[in-house]
C-alpha cells in the first residue's frame, strides 16, 4: 500500500501550491499582496494588512487546511508509520513554498506548517513544540525582524523534535517542514540583499 503514499504527496503538494494568500484579497478586494505589501510574500500576514479581517480570516483558515487535510486522510487512511508518511507532510509545505502554479515562487510557509501538524493530531507533540517556539520568540523573547523569528523558531522546532519525538517517520516530516521553511526565509533574505545590497533577516 506504500504506493498510496504519494497520492497523498501529490495532493498536498498541489494543494499547498494555491496561494490563498494571493487569491483571496485579488476577488476579494482586488488586491495583489505580492504587488501590495513591502516584502511581496503571499501570506496569511499579508492578506491582513493589504485585504483586511476577512480576508486573513479566510486566507488563515485556507492555509491551515491545506496542510492539515492531505495528512489527516492519509494518516487515517494508510496509517504514519511508512516513510513516505515524512513526504506527505512536507509536500503541503514545498508547495506552498515553490508553488507549481506560480513557476516556483510562493509563501514562506508558516500558517500551512501549523496546518500539517494540526493534520496530525491527536498527535499533539510536533503542534506543541512549534507553538512553544513560536511563543517565545513573540511574546517572551521578541523580536523586530519576523524573518530571524521565523528562522529562530523552526531551529527550535527542529532540534526539540530530535530530542523528543520518538517516532522517526514523524521527526523525518518535522525536519523536512523545517528545512523547508527555513531554506525558503533564507531565499526571501537573500531576494532582500540582491535590491537593497545588504543581507538582513528582517
Amino acid at each position: 500500500m506504500e504506493y498510496g503514499y504519494y497520492f497523498y504527496v501529490i495532493l498536498g503538494w498541489i494543494s499547498g501550491s494555491i496561494l490563498f494568500g494571493r487569491l483571496v484579497p485579488m476577488l476579494m478586494k482586488g488586491v495583489d499582496v505580492e504587488e501590495a505589501s513591502g516584502d511581496g510574500n503571499p501570506g496569511t500576514f499579508n492578506a491582513f494588512a493589504c485585504g483586511g479581517v476577512l480576508c486573513g480570516v479566510l486566507v488563515l483558515i485556507c492555509d491551515l487546511a491545506k496542510g492539515a487535510l492531505p495528512v489527516m486522510l492519509c494518516s487515517r487512511r494508510l496509517g504514519i508509520d511508512a516513510w513516505p508518511f515524512a513526504l506527505v507532510m512536507a509536500a503541503p509545505v514545498f508547495g506552498h513554498a515553490h508553488s507549481v502554479f506560480q513557476k516556483g515562487h510562493g509563501g514562506k510557509a508558516i500558517a500551512v506548517s501549523f496546518g500539517v501538524l494540526i493534520g496530525l493530531l491527536p498527535i499533539w507533540k510536533p503542534l506543541a513544540f512549534l507553538i512553544f517556539w513560536y511563543l517565545l520568540f513573540v511574546a517572551v523573547i521578541p523580536m523586530k525582524s519576523n524573518t530571524r523569528k521565523s528562522i529562530y523558531a523552526f531551529l527550535g522546532f527542529a532540534v526539540t523534535s530530535l530530542c523528543l519525538l520518538r517516532h522517526k517517520v514523524l521527526l523525518a516530516g518535522c525536519l523536512l517542514l523545517s528545512g523547508i521553511v527555513i531554506h525558503k526565509h533564507c531565499l526571501k533574505a537573500n531576494a532582500a540583499y540582491r535590491q537593497g545590497g545588504e543581507w538582513r533577516l528582517e
